[in-house]
């Protein structure tokens, strides 16, 4: 059975968390991981950066890098060039020219920034609500945090 991609893809990424101990056999942590701020909250470890098809919800994208690397800068690997639209989180904002550049046809669908200072727009608001709500929620978390950690299960 062959599996068609679509013409829309939804990106977003996840944290894949890495022991920051010291207490190995080298003493050291591992190079390759880095600390990120996600809120409030700091992590140290790698993420999976993920282009699901919008409709068929299959992964045909997946990079991993460093936790401190900025979601917008993997944008690019994680397209197809065949995309009509692409849907994702606010970390990838203000990636128009990254998208028309990966993908000639496609539409930036990727939320917007709803507050500026003590200034809350509404209308960027409920946009992005709709966008939200019309594109289908892959089980992205669950499956980057059950099939990438280290912890057991």
């Amino acid at each position: 059975m062959a599996i068609r991609i679509t013409t829309g893809t939804i990106v977003d990424a996840a944290i894949i968390h890495a022991p920051s101990s010291t207490k190995n056999s080298s003493g050291e942590r591992d190079p390759a991981m880095h600390q990120t701020k996600k809120g409030k909250q700091w992590y140290f470890g790698a993420k999976a950066h993920i282009g699901v098809d919008s409709k068929e919800t299959v992964m045909h994208s997946v990079a991993t890098s460093a936790a401190s690397v900025a979601d917008k800068h993997i944008l690019p690997d994680l397209l197809h060039s065949e995309e009509r639209k692409v849907c994702g989180d606010g970390g990838y904002q203000g990636q128009t020219e990254a998208i028309r550049a990966a993908a000639p046809k496609a539409q930036d669908m990727t939320c917007r920034r709803t507050k500026y200072k003590d200034y809350v727009d509404e209308e960027s608001k409920r946009k992005n609500t709709t966008k939200a709500r019309v594109e289908p929620r892959p089980s992205i978390r669950s499956a980057s945090s059950n099939e990438f950690s280290d912890s057991p299960r």
